[in-house]
């Protein structure tokens, strides 16, 4: 096929051998199946951000850090060059995830590098080489959907071992190959400790999962992973070895409001006096 603008410099620089043919288009980035130093696997060519539609992205940028005093202030004023750093962060952030998660022991394609906002990576197929299907394309037995939930639940516990939430899991975002479930697209991932939003997100990624597995095990709706988790989280006591057993004990008490409006008109009162005082102390003899 005729090389895309994007990926001319890495075939000029002999990084890429070959473009094969086109993969996908999505909301962030179009991913075409190339061949590099011999061997066959994926370039992911990022959108810019004007093309891109992946909403709410300030929300998944938060606790991101940024070492270089002078690029951070550039990417608060939103100049050319901070726009540039920004589009920068945004992509190496699913290098990042990518290696961070494959140490940690998580499912994920091997990133190879990535150059020019081109991330080349492994392409995740079977046996017969075939591109592995995405989840929300597989049927599976009562008995498959139960193994392959607790161990997307695994890897899920695994990201956030490591500081990590995908933040946009769900089983358009997983592959499945001859070894089971792959975990994909992670520009996105968000720090557990920084991000405010990050339990919102844990339990978005794992209500998605789990409704969608639910479809062949109905049971696992009454699971609640994401609560366990995070509690175990919070507390430092979730290790790569927690057995998690989906259960969740809520609190169930009732707040006692009259208790709650007391204090603050107490508090209210008491700040009032003070400012009394003060107006008293500051009067002139």
């Amino acid at each position: 096929m005729k090389i895309p603008k994007r990926l001319q410099p890495l075939v000029d620089d002999g990084l890429v051998d070959e473009v094969i043919y086109q993969l996908m288009s999505g909301k962030e980035a179009t991913v075409f199946v190339v061949k590099s130093q011999g061997e066959i696997c994926c370039a992911k060519v990022y959108k810019e951000s004007m093309k891109r539609s992946f909403k709410k992205a300030a929300q998944y940028q938060e606790g991101r850090k940024v070492k270089n005093s002078r690029r951070a202030r550039a990417m608060e004023k939103g100049s050319k060059f901070g726009r540039k750093q920004q589009e920068d962060l945004w992509q190496n952030a699913e290098v990042d995830a990518l290696f961070k998660l494959a140490a940690a022991g998580v499912r994920v394609p091997q990133p190879f590098g990535c150059y020019d906002g081109v991330l080349l990576m492994e392409l995740v197929a079977d046996e017969q080489g075939e591109v592995a299907p995405r989840l929300n394309d597989v049927s599976m037995s009562y008995e498959q959907a139960l193994e392959d939930h607790a161990l997307v639940m695994h890897y899920v516990k695994l990201m956030l071992c490591a500081g990590l939430v995908h933040g946009d899991l769900s089983e358009f975002n997983v592959l499945v190959d001859d070894y089971g479930p792959v975990i994909i697209d992670l520009p996105q991932a968000v720090d557990a400790a920084a991000n405010n939003n990050a339990f919102a997100m844990l339990q978005r990624d794992v209500r998605n999962m789990t409704e969608y597995y639910a479809e062949f095990a109905p049971e696992l709706l009454n699971t609640h992973y994401a609560e366990e988790m995070w509690a175990l989280f919070e507390d430092g006591a979730l290790a790569v070895d927690t057995e998690l057993t989906g259960e969740f004990e809520f609190d169930t008490s009732e707040a006692d409001v009259d208790t709650v409006v007391e204090e603050i008109k107490a508090a209210f009162a008491e700040e009032q006096a003070r400012l009394e005082r003060i107006k008293i102390a500051n009067e002139p003899d």
